[in-house]
């Protein structure tokens, strides 16, 4: 078997599309695209942001933001997402046709086409040489009707996208393969 040496990129494959919402000064919404953002506990969100983006001047000023899990059906609206700054232009949100509601728990907007939201307040902003940026505590989650089947969230039907670092590429993460902490048992 031969290994092929490849360029050190953001390399972990999938990466998340996450839509991270906030207000701005004037009450307008702003959302960023951000692959570079996970779960660090069960309640606590982590997400790799400079301070130049406009979406953490929104988080600091605000307190609070709200993280949604992009779509398929939205793949051209999160993509411009991270295409066009808020810094630069103040009607983002405007352009991309979607919309939004005030979050139950936090003072930031939840876009109503995407899926999944997790309602997030600010915790703090790491800027030492290794800190992660932006960490905030879930307060509350939502999910959309269209995703739900008995009680519980399909992640079939929420059809999430996924950013592939290697070729700049989305794909759909759609299809359930096995059973977490069930299947790997018959090798125990």
């Amino acid at each position: 078997m031969m290994r092929e040496k490849l360029k050190i990129t953001e390399g972990i494959f999938p990466m998340p599309v996450l839509m991270i919402a906030t207000y701005n000064e004037d009450g307008s919404v702003n959302v960023m695209n951000a692959a570079w953002g996970t779960m660090q506990e069960r309640d606590t969100v982590v997400l790799n942001l400079t301070e130049s983006h406009k979406t953490v001047k929104n988080i600091k000023a605000r307190g609070a933001f709200t993280v949604s899990i992009a779509d398929a059906a939205h793949m051209v609206q999160a993509d411009y997402f991270g295409i066009a700054s808020g810094n630069n232009t103040p009607d983002k949100f405007g352009r991309s046709g979607l919309t939004a509601s005030k979050a139950q728990e936090v003072d930031a907007p939840v876009i109503n086409e995407f899926p999944l939201c997790l309602e997030c307040k600010f915790i703090e902003y790491q800027t030492n040489e290794y800190g992660c940026g932006v960490i905030g505590k879930v307060v509350n989650v939502t999910a959309d009707d269209r995703v739900m089947v008995d009680g519980k969230v399909d992640m079939s039907l929420v059809d999430a996208i996924a950013f592939d670092p290697y070729t700049h590429g989305y794909y759909r993460v759609s299809e359930r393969v096995g059973e977490a902490f069930k299947d790997g048992l018959e090798l125990k």
